[in-house]
């Protein structure tokens, strides 16, 4: 048998707005987790020789922080790019393939997402 044809996936606005909200609830909530998380570990630190058992915790959290805002910053390019390509016209469908400008955006979102580096961390 031969390889199977490609799908193509058709996306309203209304779905893809959907999709990007519950991407952009995941994200507060797990930056929410890591500055809950670091705050604690700095609350337990009570002498300078314990910065090197809570230290690489801390450096940890900053990690999924920081990486948090670059998604939200990719996020909020996606959604321009999504608004500009709707224009006015109300019940506009978009196919994955009508953002060939975001493909490098899209690629580097979902390696970072797939690349394994951090341990608790948002799945596309």
């Amino acid at each position: 048998m031969g390889r199977p044809k490609k799908k193509e996936i058709n996306l309203s606005q209304e779905s893809i707005l959907s999709l990007m909200q519950e991407i952009y609830n995941e994200l507060v909530e797990q930056r929410n987790t890591a500055i809950r998380i670091q705050n604690k570990m700095l609350t337990m630190m009570k002498e300078p020789e314990d910065m090197t058992l809570i230290g690489p915790v801390i450096e940890k959290q900053q990690k999924i922080i920081n990486d948090c805002v670059e998604k939200k910053l990719t996020l909020s390019k996606l959604q321009t790019s999504t608004a500009s390509k709707s224009g006015s016209s109300d019940d506009s469908n978009f196919t994955v393939s009508d953002f060939e400008m975001d493909d490098d955006m899209l690629k580097a979102l979902i390696d970072k997402d797939t690349s394994g580096d951090m341990v608790s961390k948002y799945k596309m």
